[in-house]
């Protein structure tokens, strides 16, 4: 991940160890009405439609401006909760606990794997090989979402900086991140939802995304559907996060992490997730 402080882990792992404790105390129109009777899911998630955008952040040395189109798919409106990860997986490793607040302290394979149990639960093909961590793509069931699917629909159709603008101070009305959480995350929904019907897109916990990070990807990745590296260390995340500030919240802000970071427990109650599914067809590709 950008600027971790590698010594500070260790010397904080060492003082207060690694288990997980609670503390105390674009283009197109979606479908805003897609919800869990329409694709079967208990979830409620929003059609995003195919089309064409210009993916990246000329202010990010990693993050070179560059034209994608990506086919429809569906996406999670909100974060998977403690609450939903609890009815899939049997249990909730969050720190900050409450049934619908974001769940956190995941693996990119915690999330992996809730992904695939939710596919069986609903009688659906299971996208990932839980032996070598492979996407099928092709699959009908849950994964996480591709980078740029994830830009994509944090767009949601605008150029700006944020999907409301590129006045950073505005963003204590759209999301939450270290200027106004109170220091921690916070229950999902609370804010306004992106043109396109999702919420904390900005800010709340850091989103694991299926991509693997490579600095140079956006000058040699496809335009059609890019999936990412096909290796690589860590794992693209994206969003910012509720003790971030607010430049990190940005729509084309790239981080990574190391997929396994888990088993060292300092700074991973930012990081959740949300699903997505693909959608038959190319309909409402631009």
């Amino acid at each position: 991940m950008k600027h971790h402080v590698f010594v500070l882990v260790l010397l904080l792992t060492l003082l207060y160890g690694c288990k997980r404790k609670a503390p105390e105390e674009a283009s197109g129109t979606p479908n805003p009405s897609a919800d869990q009777s329409e694709i079967g899911s208990v979830a409620e998630m929003i059609l995003i439609p195919g089309g064409r955008f210009l993916m990246g952040d000329a202010k990010e040395i990693d993050a070179t401006p560059h034209e994608v189109v990506l086919s429809p798919f569906y996406m999670d409106k909100n974060l998977v909760t403690q609450a939903e990860y609890e009815r899939v997986m049997g249990e909730n490793p969050s720190r900050w606990k409450g049934g619908d607040n974001p769940v956190e302290q995941v693996r990119w394979s915690d999330a992996v794997r809730y992904c695939n149990k939710r596919s069986a639960m609903e009688g659906l093909q299971p996208c990932y090989d839980l032996e070598t961590w492979q996407c099928d793509f092709e699959a009908n069931g849950y994964r996480l979402p591709t980078e740029a699917e994830w830009e994509y629909a944090c767009r949601a159709g605008t150029k700006t900086a944020y999907y409301f603008g590129d006045n950073e101070s505005k963003l204590s009305d759209h999301g939450w991140f270290k200027g106004n959480s109170g220091g921690k995350p916070r229950p999902v929904g609370g804010k306004p939802a992106n043109p396109w019907g999702l919420h904390d897109m900005h800010g709340n916990v850091w989103q694991w995304c299926n991509d693997f990070y490579q600095v140079d990807y956006y000058q040699q990745s496809s335009e059609k559907d890019p999936r990412g590296p096909k290796t690589g260390e860590s794992k693209v995340v994206r969003g910012g996060a509720w003790k971030f500030s607010a430049d990190s919240c940005r729509s084309g802000y790239r981080n990574n992490e190391d997929p396994g970071y888990a088993d060292v427990c300092f700074n991973y109650d930012i990081y959740g997730f949300r699903c997505v599914r693909n959608a038959a067809g190319d309909a409402g590709l631009q």
